[in-house]
């Protein structure tokens, strides 16, 4: 006598590969491989460290150039035809000195503050406008008034070489370093700019 419906004589043997791989429409129960979610979203926190880490370091160097550019620029005084204040370019190079100097100690204390205590003073979408604007603004204002200077300071030079014409020439040479830093430092606004989600 026949027994009725024993499973093992009627039913096809399941593959191990067919049971453990989901329907291609069952979406929710598919799982990505051990752990590559999660690295990835690690990767990218440590990538935006390192840019975050990067920008606040080439601010901090442009400061120290600016900086540098603006004092060596204001003891440029040695009486007669030698004060910087008689020229018009060297009092420019000095304007955009303190414009840089303010600029990037502003922003170093906003990305000091951010990264202590992990809160943005404004929305992320406005403070990459801001970054990438201001930075590119401010090392156009450097390589401007560098330049600027470079053609009197030369002829200074052609004329009479003293500590002046010197030390003009070295606040020019930390204006140009400010305007590297500050380009680097617009290039990583961008590319963060660039990669902002707008959902």
């Amino acid at each position: 006598m026949p027994v009725p419906d024993e499973p093992t004589s009627k039913k096809v043997a399941e593959s191990p590969q067919s049971a453990a791989t989901p329907a291609t429409g069952d979406v929710e129960n598919q799982a990505l491989g051990t752990g590559a979610g999660v690295s990835n979203i690690v990767r990218r926190w440590k990538k935006e460290d390192l840019l975050k880490r990067g920008s606040l370091g080439l601010r901090g160097l442009g400061l120290l150039f600016s900086l540098l550019a603006f004092i060596i620029m204001v003891s440029n005084e040695h009486g007669d035809w030698k004060e910087f204040d008689q020229y018009e370019e060297y009092r420019y190079v000095l304007a955009i000195a303190i414009l840089s100097s303010l600029y990037t100690g502003l922003q170093i204390l906003r990305q000091i503050h951010e990264l202590s205590t992990g809160r943005e003073i404004i929305s992320r979408k406005n403070l990459l406008i801001v970054d990438f604007f201001g930075d590119q603004i401010v090392a156009y204002f450097l390589i401007s008034a560098a330049s600027s200077a470079v053609p009197l300071t030369n002829r200074m030079r052609e004329e009479q070489d003293n500590i002046f014409t010197d030390s003009s020439a070295s606040a020019i040479s930390m204006e140009f370093f400010a305007f590297i830093l500050l380009a680097l430092s617009a290039m990583i606004s961008g590319y963060k700019l660039s990669n902002q989600s707008y959902i």
